[in-house]
């Protein structure tokens, strides 16, 4: 499940893991999503969503060691398949697999003692890049228009509250120095 033995051990090498697992899940969620609903078969056994390391993806059965070796994902994915709308099946998994992602950096980060401040490094690095589901669900797109209009009404309205704004400080300024 796993594309070898790999073992990131630096911050570096943990979130480059993150982002070739992370690439894979995207691409089976998006550009691949007609294959991947073909594997997810109800009628097979409680399959999950792997990301590689490799930016590849597969679905398959959970590992069969007890702990396993790195986090699980979600385990029967292809049970809801059929019972839902394809978009919120696979928002579902999109959801569930931003959570894998995350304990499996954070897996790697404890295994090899990271730091205080290299985890939080991690995370920031991590936290910059937008989340499976908001990949697979657009909500990124409109995540990012908000912000650039949100942005812009800001510039604008504090250049027009600007002027308002120091007359205002000035306003008050007289006054508790008694020159109203």
């Amino acid at each position: 499940m796993d594309g070898g033995q790999y073992n990131p051990r630096t911050v570096e090498e943990v979130f480059r893991d993150f982002k070739g697992r992370r690439t894979g899940l995207i691409k089976a969620l998006t550009t691949d999503v007609e294959d991947f609903y073909q594997q997810c078969d109800p009628e097979k056994e409680n399959l999950c969503l792997y990301g590689l390391p490799n930016e590849l993806w597969e679905v398959n059965l959970p590992a069969e060691e007890v702990p396993p070796e790195l986090p699980e994902p979600a385990l029967g994915i292809n049970f809801a398949r059929d019972g839902m709308q394809e978009k919120d099946w696979l928002s579902l998994v999109a959801v569930h697999s931003d959570a894998w992602l995350l304990s499996t950096a954070f897996y790697f980060g404890s295994r090899f003692g990271f730091d205080k401040a290299d985890r939080k490094r991690l995370f920031n690095m991590i936290n910059d890049l937008p989340t499976v589901f908001e990949v697979v669900t657009g909500a990124e797109k409109k995540q990012q228009k908000e912000k650039s209009s949100v942005s812009n009404h800001s510039i604008n309205k504090s250049k027009s509250n600007s002027k308002s704004v120091r007359e205002g400080f000035i306003t008050q300024r007289s006054y508790f120095i008694g020159y109203n």
